[in-house]
């Protein structure tokens, strides 16, 4: 028999990948409370119960996706058998993972100057895991002696990271444009995986 706090759970769960659905068709500011109750046949009430505002669902959504992100992140962590292999891994599943969601982010468009806290430690969380899956690997190269030993891998990933983010923003500033659109995505992957090359040969010379 279910207990109450699993029917709650998974009523939960329910909400979750039903204002997942939204987000992801119609965006953050053009979905309504409303209508997630709506596609689930449940009051608006109810809705409210389990999520005050649409603000704190979309935040409970992104915490959902961010951990399925992460899952594919620590999986990997022990299989990549080359720092190449690492890198390109981590360029493309961060690639699919903004694709897949990205009418999602279009909340991160409209309050990309004001986002809140939580959001921040989401990324975090996030961008942390994309450090460790790295760093893991350079340690492991190092070992193996494939590349020369570095003193500082986390310094030098987070580094790389920021240089990759900064591919980015070149990417959409002489666009005019504050957020990457769509189709710029492929454009923007290729230029990460051409600098990671070059950053990668630079250890092992």
């Amino acid at each position: 028999m279910i207990s109450a706090t699993d029917q709650q759970d998974i009523k939960r769960e329910k909400i979750l990948e039903a204002a997942h659905h939204r987000f992801l068709h119609y965006g953050y500011s053009k979905t309504t409370m409303n209508e997630i109750a709506g596609d689930l046949s449940l009051s608006k009430a109810l809705l409210y119960y389990y999520f005050p505002d649409k603000s704190q669902l979309y935040v409970a959504v992104m915490r959902k996706i961010a951990g399925e992100y992460l899952n594919i992140l620590e999986s990997k962590v022990n299989t990549l058998d080359s720092l190449k292999e690492a890198f390109v891994f981590q360029i493309n599943a961060q690639h699919d993972f903004i694709l897949k969601n990205y009418n999602f982010f279009d909340f991160f468009r409209l309050n990309e100057q004001n986002l809140p806290d939580i959001i921040w430690e989401i990324v975090e969380q996030v961008h942390q895991a994309e450090i460790d899956l790295l760093v893991n690997a350079i340690n492991k190269e190092t070992k193996k002696g494939n590349i020369k030993a570095v003193s500082n891998p986390t310094e030098i990933v987070s580094l790389l990271l920021d240089a990759l983010h900064g591919v980015r923003v070149s990417s959409v500033s002489y666009k005019k444009t504050m957020f990457h659109r769509k189709e710029d995505l492929d454009e923007i992957r290729s230029k990460r995986l051409l600098l990671t090359d070059i950053f990668i040969k630079g250890l092992v010379s």
